[in-house]
């Protein structure tokens, strides 16, 4: 008999782990509303055309890394590999720009890559991110780039840094590019071979490449994007710049930092910490003023930024996160106390709001006890046949070893008390 297992960089996500994964959720979309962003949910796969015009046709995501295929009806599809695209088309799609001239969106999702497995990158993943449609302004850029810090921050994560460049406007792309492609031609055989292909096909992913002797080639003989924006997008970034200063987000300025999709422009940024080892990268983003125009839509400014889940997980301090520990284990033995047992579980979920769990394997008083404190309840109740003839039941509290009788009548008055 086969036995089936997950998908090569696939994985399952067990209760006890689930539970630092729901935390992580419910701040996300607390946060993401606190500063008036509201939740957008797009389907799994979308036309390949989406991504292919929205993302670049020389990106790896495009070349190498999207699941797609041809259905019944001809139609070319792609389960998705990033979301700002689809973000686009559906505010195009449902014509947002004529109900208000800014929308603030956020989204938690799965998305798949065939890239290579490994710690805390998978094929099929997880990102939240928000995207800020509508405003040309540097104060949105600021905005976006608190939220995702803050995000960050309410997680206690050590050793952040926050990486902040401009790679000016649209116009300034080619006559740049040219230039870099010049410089660096001059060294082609010095660098790695991914550098060497990305000479032509994808130029400013250069400075994305992570060998230390091709950033010191580059260092050294490449031309930053930075010195050649104009005087309004030198303007647009001292502005952030401003901003981000007033309001205490920790930055510095990197001009080898950019975007490799195609619709980034002027500021981009980056958020790292050293908790997560050599891929240190917990989010990304910038400004995509270009994107909605080039998926058919009139020109539109936005930014956002999108961050991978399972990298924040690994960042996160696990012993600082509650585990959602059972309030009561219910322990009972004797042939009639199963159903007062179980209308007494269900009183106290529904009436006190406990997590309660109750035995329902009916083993020994000594295993269910064990039991108890291997699940880390904080209370037990214990409830056998001579409890039950007298209409109690004993509370233990499993910190202190206090054990109280209670009237069974009384159990919800006792538990809202002690809550």
């Amino acid at each position: 008999m086969q036995n089936f297992r997950t998908i090569k960089g696939t994985h399952d996500l067990l209760p006890e782990e689930l539970n630092l994964w729901r935390e992580v959720g419910n701040s996300v979309h607390t946060l993401m509303q606190q500063n008036g962003y509201g939740e957008i949910r797009t389907p799994a796969f979308e036309n390949t055309e989406l991504f292919v015009r929205g993302i670049g046709t020389d990106t790896d995501i495009v070349t190498k890394e999207m699941y797609s295929w041809t259905d019944q009806g001809g139609n070319t599809l792609t389960l998705k590999p990033e979301l700002t695209a689809p973000v686009a088309r559906a505010y195009l799609q449902h014509q947002m720009g004529n109900q208000n001239p800014i929308h603030r969106l956020y989204y938690i999702d799965a998305l798949f890559r065939r890239e290579r497995p490994q710690k805390g990158r998978q094929r099929q993943f997880h990102q939240f991110g928000a995207e800020a449609i509508g405003s040309s302004n540097p104060e949105q850029d600021a905005e976006i780039i608190s939220l995702a810090y803050n995000i960050f921050k309410k997680f206690d994560i050590q050793n952040m840094s926050v990486r902040l460049n401009s790679i000016g406007n649209a116009e300034i792309r080619p006559a740049y590019l040219e230039s870099l492609r010049s410089s660096v031609k001059k060294i082609k055989s010095k660098l790695c071979a991914t550098c060497q292909t990305r000479i032509e096909k994808n130029t400013l992913r250069l400075f994305d490449c992570k060998n230390p002797h091709c950033q010191e080639l580059l260092d050294e003989h490449a031309p930053f994007i930075f010195d050649s924006i104009s005087d309004k997008d030198q303007a647009h970034f001292e502005m952030v710049t401003r901003i981000l200063n007033e309001i205490e987000i920790p930055y510095f300025h990197d001009k080898k930092l950019v975007r490799g999709l195609d619709y980034y422009s002027h500021t981009t940024f980056e958020i790292t910490s050293s908790a997560l080892g050599a891929q240190d990268a917990l989010c990304g983003g910038g400004r995509y003023n270009g994107l909605i125009e080039q998926l058919g839509g009139k020109s539109t400014p936005a930014v956002g930024f999108a961050a991978g889940i399972e990298r924040l997980i690994l960042a996160i301090d696990k012993q600082n996160i509650s585990r959602n520990l059972p309030d009561i284990y219910l322990i009972h033995f004797g042939d009639e106390t199963t159903v007062t047992a179980s209308k007494i579980a269900n009183d106290l979920r529904l009436n006190c709001g406990k997590i309660v769990v109750m035995e329902t394997l009916r083993r020994s008083l000594k295993a269910q006890m064990r039991e108890a404190g291997r699940c880390g309840a904080k209370t037990t109740i214990i409830l056998g046949e001579k409890e039950l003839a007298a209409n109690k039941i004993i509370v233990k509290d499993m910190s202190t070893g206090n054990q109280n009788e209670v009237p069974i009548s009384e159990i919800n008055q006792f538990f809202n008390k002690t809550s």
